[in-house]
């Protein structure tokens, strides 16, 4: 008896000892550093305000008192921070003081992998940019993404590139201001490169892209870069997305642009580049989406192109180019092809019926030109655009009357071809041409108090003379 009731008393402590192990604080089995904790303490109270006490809300930042957006993780049986996220990315993240700023020791959290601060620095109260101490977390660092600070103000540290195992570099609609430091071209880890809605200006350095093999995706758009595109972006064979819209280059595009054999987007709008696009573009099979418009002028003709080989292009931007010549129809052998705009150019001639054809296309704009002839489309197509079809502002374009159905209106701004107007007959008001004239000719007396212009034509205009000066007369006898 004596033997058996060791075990059974220890069965019945089991689920006492077990709740005592977990209740039990995490830094008993796995410490945090005590200057890393008080270097934690410190950057955040400078971006949360003096007010608040870590040490007493959160005494195991790393364990059962957590903060929120921050993450760690063990080296050599010690708590490190390896990712610090501030902003209001969740509900339960912490408020920013109205003068948040860096600490010095930030770069002190050796393990930091992650810094990503989100919309804390408003244009009330500017911060600068931290200039230097980067390369103490050299080693460490493989994300950094500030976005939507647009009291973040000063240059792009060129400390920066001596973040050798930066894998992102993300400042996104900042207010960061001077040319790109050279040094970025040293970040050969490096695999996105967004600098986007920034001041940044001057030229782009050849060097950003010499040894960034890596690189999958390059975004400078909305900044006041110049000058012409470096003919090293043709090295950047991995590139995926190449986004440089709303910046103020200029000049033709390079003719080794074509290597880039695995890009899918290529962004170009608003800037002031010219020139033929045929040479740079041929090669790039992968492309979906290729955004040209608000290059004006560029000029030349679509005709010089080799459509067909983008076969894989799903939105095609060609508006306010200062393009000429006519529509070629090797555009509409593009099957995958979804959005097509080519308004606001100078290009002239017939449409193509083809369009119809494409199975996946749902918006083209074709207006602004100088198009001439009939719309071929069938009425299912009009019916499956809607308002995603804009054609109008072409003076010499006409539609088919017969294609668009009983009871179908003719596409905005464009006119029904006169061939196929139905002709009116004697006694037949309903089936009345649509009259052509100006609305001054038939204003009048008469048409503005009883009946209007267009309702009124031959034998009947006469009967309603002849009725009005019976009332008339009438009236003047009583």
């Amino acid at each position: 008896m004596t033997e058996m009731a060791s075990p059974r008393a220890f069965l019945l402590l089991l689920p006492f000892l077990i709740f005592h192990a977990l209740s039990q604080p995490e830094t008993s089995i796995a410490p945090m550093e005590k200057t890393e904790q008080e270097a934690l303490y410190m950057v955040i109270q400078g971006f949360v305000g003096q007010r608040w006490n870590g040490s007493d809300l959160y005494p195991d930042p790393c364990g059962w008192t957590q903060i929120q957006g921050v993450s760690c993780d063990l080296f050599d049986g010690l708590w490190y921070v390896t990712a610090l996220s501030i902003g209001p990315i969740l509900e339960n993240s912490l408020e920013c003081t109205e003068k948040p700023e860096f600490s010095p020791l930030l770069f002190q959290l050796k393990h930091l992998k992650t810094l990503s601060i989100f919309d804390r620095f408003s244009s009330h109260e500017q911060t600068s940019f931290p200039s230097s101490n980067w390369e103490k977390l050299a080693e460490s660092l493989e994300n950094l993404d500030l976005r939507s600070n647009q009291g973040l103000v000063g240059g792009i540290p060129a400390d920066l590139g001596q973040l050798r195992n930066l894998q992102s570099l993300v400042l996104v609609d900042n207010s960061l201001v001077g040319e790109l430091p050279v040094e970025l071209g040293n970040l050969i880890q490096l695999k996105r490169l967004v600098l986007s809605g920034n001041r940044v200006s001057g030229q782009i350095p050849a060097s950003l892209c010499n040894n960034l093999n890596q690189l999958l995706i390059l975004d400078l758009s909305r900044n006041s870069l110049t000058g012409s595109l470096p003919s090293s972006l043709c090295r950047l064979s991995s590139l995926l997305k190449l986004d440089l819209n709303s910046n103020r280059l200029h000049g033709s595009l390079p003719p080794g642009l074509a290597s880039l054999s695995h890009l899918s987007l290529l962004d170009l709008r608003n800037n002031s580049l010219s020139g033929l696009p045929s040479k740079s573009l041929v090669g790039m099979e992968s492309l979906q989406v290729l955004l040209l418009s608000y290059n004006n002028p560029w000029g030349g003709s679509l005709l010089e192109f080799e459509w067909k080989n983008l076969r894989n292009l799903t939105t095609l931007d060609l508006s306010y180019m200062g393009l000429k010549g006519t529509i070629p129809e090797t555009i509409a052998s593009l099957k995958r092809l979804r959005y097509l705009a080519l308004d606001n150019n100078h290009l002239s001639g017939n449409v193509s019926s083809k369009f119809a054809a494409l199975p996946s296309l749902t918006a083209l704009y074709l207006n602004g030109n100088n198009l001439t002839g009939k719309l071929e489309f069938p009425e299912r197509f009009y019916r499956r655009m809607g308002k995603r079809f804009a054609s109008w502002n072409n003076p010499n374009l006409c539609c088919n009357a017969a294609a668009m159905g009983r009871g179908s209106a003719a596409p905005h701004g464009v006119a029904q071809c006169k061939q196929d107007q139905e002709p009116s007959t004697n006694g037949s008001i309903a089936n009345e041409r649509v009259d052509d004239r100006s609305p001054d000719q038939n204003s009048g007396l008469l048409t503005s108090f009883l009946f209007p212009a267009s309702s009124i034509s031959g034998f009947w205009w006469g009967i309603v003379v002849q009725e009005v000066m019976v009332m008339f007369l009438s009236v003047m006898l009583l």
